[in-house]
């Protein structure tokens, strides 16, 4: 993956006791500046891609959306869902909302749509969930995309998409400040030290501010919000304004967690399958054998792009077992992390994993082994609880989730995977 990039952009295990009352405890706190309203507190959470994700949008050069703007045939989370999620052990939602429809909808319509948005977060407090909303750009559109939204200060967007992130702050306003968050924007594209990317998240920031005083707003750093980005980001700035919490993504080595995905830019992870976790679970010879019969099927594919790919994946594979990634590779990204944290002096509980996971192979996909899949994902976890990290999965639905679009089933391994109960 290039730096900075995710695949969206381009393309019981509790915390301790200690942590959680380090990230909020009291509903108020002292500090030089006064009373400050303390963050939320999180604990374990999941994606709700695509919820508020998967548009219908006209082609160019129409810049609208049809009605309704979101995808009638996506998986939508019931009470019962969100229920049993709970049950499950599960504490908070991470609610990815593309601001697209919103921003391309007429006054009255756009109305409408926070109304749905705000039964939304009223369906998931009533469930005994907490909410983070995040403000997540769908890059693949052709006109409401990151180039036009975010990709700078000046683009030409910006401005509006700073005004929507207002208006959700405002909506979430009038819910109990204890258990709902916004996260105004979903992997910065810029690169990890850009100058430009500090400027754009204080303008995020002051307008949310204003709209909900009392508000957590959730910061993250640049380059797709990767710990990179995270260990570049000064978050003096930020505190002391109002409730914060600071988030990273993490989908390290992506040779595991991204094969098979068809969204990938690289030409290596399309026919990519049978990558073992860790590393010494397999070898190097069965998954060359594994993605030499993937790039079989592929017809579609010219013969010298398929052998240029191959190489490429022979070198980058040679790479992944001669390195024998396992949890201690894991343990040492995740440590950087919590040394930037333990740098500025902020709390563990206030740094949230908003996002990891891994593709798994089904009837779309031909991605990671079950057994491959749940042995990375329990790692991950583990390292982010024993840094007293919150987390957030990814994802409830599709090709990386832990309930089947259809069936509405959890999938029991990864259940057990993320320390959870699965609900009888």
């Amino acid at each position: 993956m290039n730096t900075g990039l995710t695949r969206r952009c381009f393309l019981g295990g509790g915390l301790a006791a200690s942590s959680i009352l380090l990230a909020g405890g009291l509903a108020r706190a002292e500090n030089a500046g006064g009373l400050e309203a303390m963050p939320i507190t999180l604990a374990r959470g999941v994606n709700a891609f695509p919820w508020f994700s998967l548009t219908r949008e006209y082609p160019a050069p129409h810049t609208d959306y049809g009605e309704p703007p979101f995808q009638t045939q996506r998986p939508v989370p019931t009470r019962g869902d969100l229920q049993r999620l709970r049950q499950a052990g599960l504490d908070f939602i991470r609610l990815p909302v593309d601001p697209g429809p919103f921003l391309a909808a007429a006054p009255d319509r756009r109305r409408a749509l926070l109304g749905t948005l705000s039964d939304a977060v009223a369906l998931t407090l009533d469930c005994g969930l907490k909410l983070v909303v995040n403000l997540q750009v769908n890059g693949a559109t052709h006109y409401w995309n990151q180039e036009r939204l975010v990709s700078g200060p000046d683009a030409p967007g910006f401005a509006a998409y700073v005004t929507f992130a207002g208006e959700v702050a405002k909506l979430l306003a009038g819910f109990d400040q204890a258990r709902v968050a916004l996260e105004p924007i979903n992997e910065p594209p810029q690169a990890c030290d850009a100058i430009s990317w500090p400027v754009m998240q204080q303008r995020l920031f002051e307008t949310a501010r204003r709209a909900a005083p009392d508000l957590t707003l959730i910061a993250t750093g640049a380059c797709g919000s990767m710990i990179r980005g995270l260990e570049a980001l000064d978050p003096a700035p930020l505190l002391g304004q109002g409730p914060v919490l600071f988030t990273f993504h993490f989908y390290e080595p992506y040779l595991f967690s991204h094969q098979g995905a068809p969204w990938m830019r690289e030409p290596v992870y399309r026919a990519l399958n049978a990558v073992p976790w860790p590393a010494r679970e397999g070898t190097l010879d069965r998954t060359l054998q594994a993605v030499r019969t993937r790039m079989a099927e592929d017809r579609t594919r010219p013969k010298a792009e398929a052998d240029a790919a191959y190489k490429e994946t022979v070198r980058l594979l040679q790479q992944y077992f001669d390195a024998d990634p396992g949890r201690s590779f894991i343990d040492h990204y995740i440590d950087q992390a919590a040394d930037w944290a333990r740098r500025h002096r902020i709390p563990a509980g206030r740094v949230l994993m908003g996002e990891f996971g891994a593709l798994r192979t089904d009837a779309r996909y031909t991605a990671s082994g079950a057994p491959d899949r749940a042995r990375y994902i329990r790692d991950v976890r583990e390292s982010a609880e024993a840094r007293g990290f919150p987390w957030a999965f990814w994802n409830l639905f599709d090709g990386m989730g832990v309930m089947d679009d259809t069936t509405r089933q959890l999938d029991p391994a990864i259940i057990e995977a993320l320390g959870l109960t699965l609900p009888r």
